[in-house]
C-alpha cells in the first residue's frame, strides 16, 4: 500500500514540536554563550563552569531510557510539555541562584527537561510523518533544532549586555512557558484513529525494554548515534575552539567561522542523507561507514600533520565533521523503522544515548589527558598535548564501527531467513541506474 502524502495538519504539529526543540536547544546551549559573565556571577573559574555542562550532559544522556518509556505511556505532547515546564524552571533557578551549587541545580533542572524533547519530537514525526518522507523529516528537525541555538544566542546575548543576569534568564525561562502554552494548546501526539497507548504494569514496561534492546535495529541505531556522533560535538561544544586558536593558532575570529561552517555543512548535508536512507533503507550503514572512513581519516592527517595544519585541511576537518550530526541521525532511522509504534520512544531513548554518553566521556578523556600533558593554565597547551588528547577518539570510533559491523550481520540474517537477498552493492546501483525495480 503506497504511503499517502503528508498533510499540512502534520506539517503543522511538526512545526509545534520543532519550535520547541529548537527552545530546548537553545536553553542548553544558553549558558555557553554567557560563560565569561557566569564566571564572574559565581566567582568561579572555568572549570566549575565547565562541570556544569558535563553535569548536563550527564543528566541528558542519563534519563534517555526512562525519558523514552515514559514517552511510549505518555506520548509526545505531555513529554514535550513536562520539558518545557521543567527546562522554565531551570532558567528562573538559574536567573535568580546566586552561588555554584544553586546554578548546578539550575543546569540540572534544564538538563532532564532537554532530555524529554527531542525524542518525544521525533516521535511525533513517526506518527504523522509515515513512510519514506520520515527520514527526510527527521533529518530537518536534528538541523533546524541546531538553527534555533544560533538564532536565538543572538537575543540573549545581547539583552544579556543590555540589562542583568537575572532579566535575562527570567526572559528565557518565560520563552519556555510561552513555549508549554502553544504544545499544550495545538500539539497533538498524532492523527485521529490512531491507537492510544494503554496502562501497563511494571511487568510489562520491563518486558517492552528488553524487547526493545534485543531488536537488532535498536543496538545498530544505538551504535550507529555513537560512532558518528561524539566526534563532531566534541568538536562544537568544547574542545575545537582551543584546538584551533591554541592548538593551531588561529585568529579567534577564524575559529569562530570554522565552527560556524560545521553547521551549515550539516545544513547541507542533512537532507541529503534523509533522502539517500529513503531511497536505500537496506543500505544505510554504508553511509554510516563513509562518514566514519572520512572523518577518522581526516583526523589521521591533522594529528599526524608535521607542525601546525594548513588552513585547506583544517577546512576540510570541520567540512567532515560537518557530516557528523546528521549521520547520527540515521541511528534514529533504524529505531524508527525496526521497532513496532508502541516502542518508538524507548527505541529512541536507547539510540539517544550511545551519542551523548561517547560526547561526554570524550570531554572529559580529552580534558584529563591534557591536564596530565600540561599542568597549568590551558593558555600552556601545546599542539603535542591536543594531538594527544584528541588520539582518545580512536577508541571510541573502533567500538562503535564494532557494534554497527555486529548488529548489521543480525539484520541481515533476518532478512535472509525472511526471503529478502542483498545484491552487492554495485550491482544495486547499477540496477537502480537502469530502472529494474529490485535494487536491493
Amino acid at each position: 500500500m503506497p504511503a499517502t502524502r503528508p498533510s499540512a495538519r502534520a506539517y503543522a504539529m511538526w512545526g509545534v514540536g520543532l519550535l520547541a526543540y529548537a527552545v530546548a536547544v537553545f536553553h542548553r546551549s544558553s549558558l555557553g554563550v554567557a560563560a565569561v559573565e557566569a564566571q564572574e556571577r559565581f566567582s568561579a573559574g572555568a572549570s566549575a563552569v565547565s562541570l556544569f555542562l558535563v553535569l548536563q550532559l550527564a543528566v541528558y544522556a542519563g534519563l534517555q531510557v526512562p525519558v523514552g518509556v515514559a514517552l511510549d505511556r505518555f506520548g509526545s505532547r505531555r513529554m514535550i510539555l513536562a520539558g518545557a515546564v521543567t527546562m522554565a524552571a531551570g532558567q528562573l533557578v538559574l536567573a535568580l541562584a546566586t552561588d555554584v551549587p544553586t546554578a548546578i541545580a539550575a543546569r540540572v533542572l534544564v538538563g532532564a527537561g532537554d532530555a524529554m524533547t527531542f525524542i518525544s519530537v521525533l516521535r511525533v514525526v513517526s506518527f504523522w510523518f509515515p513512510g519514506p518522507t520520515a527520514p527526510l523529516v527527521t533529518q530537518l528537525t536534528g538541523i533546524l533544532g541546531q538553527v534555533g541555538s544560533i538564532v536565538a544566542a543572538y537575543p540573549l546575548v545581547t539583552l544579556l549586555h543590555a540589562t542583568s543576569w537575572t532579566a535575562t534568564f527570567a526572559g528565557a525561562a518565560a520563552t519556555g512557558v510561552l513555549v508549554a502554552l502553544l504544545v499544550l494548546l495545538a500539539l497533538r501526539d498524532a492523527p485521529e484513529g490512531t491507537a492510544r497507548p494503554t496502562a501497563v504494569g511494571l511487568a510489562e514496561l520491563r518486558r517492552g525494554l528488553v524487547d526493545t534492546w534485543r531488536e537488532p535495529g535498536t543496538r545498530i541505531g544505538l551504535y550507529t548515534h555513537l560512532v558518528t556522533q561524539f566526534s563532531g560535538t566534541v568538536f562544537a561544544l568544547l574542545w575545537g575552539y582551543p584546538f584551533l586558536v591554541i592548538g593551531q593558532g588561529l585568529a579567534p575570529g577564524t575559529a569562530a567561522a570554522l565552527l560556524s561552517l560545521l553547521v551549515l555543512v550539516g545544513m547541507g548535508v542533512g537532507p541529503v542523507l534523509g533522502r539517500l536512507c529513503a531511497r536505500w533503507p537496506l543500505r544505510r550503514s554504508v553511509l554510516v561507514f563513509g562518514i566514519l572512513a572520512a572523518t577518522v581519516t581526516v583526523w589521521t592527517v591533522v594529528l599526524l600533520w608535521p607542525g601546525r595544519a594548513p588552513l585547506p585541511l583544517l577546512v576540510l576537518l570541520v567540512v567532515v565533521l560537518g557530516t557528523n550530526g546528521p549521520g547520527s541521525m540515521i541511528g534514529f532511522d533504524y529505531a524508527r523503522t525496526e521497532n513496532p509504534a508502541e516502542r518508538q520512544g524507548s527505541a529512541s531513548g536507547v539510540v539517544n544515548v550511545g551519542g551523548f554518553v561517547a560526547s561526554l566521556l570524550t570531554i572529559l578523556a580529552i580534558g584529563a589527558v591534557l591536564d596530565v600533558l600540561t599542568p597549568g593554565a590551558s593558555a600552556d597547551y601545546d599542539l603535542a598535548a591536543f594531538r594527544a588528547a584528541f588520539s582518545v577518539q580512536y577508541l571510541f570510533w573502533a567500538i562503535g564501527l564494532v557494534g554497527v559491523l555486529r548488529h548489521r550481520r543480525q539484520l541481515r540474517a533476518r532478512l535472509a531467513r525472511d526471503g529478502v537477498v542483498l545484491q552487492p552493492l554495485h550491482a544495486a546501483i547499477r540496477a537502480r541506474l537502469s530502472g529494474d525495480t529490485p535494487a536491493r
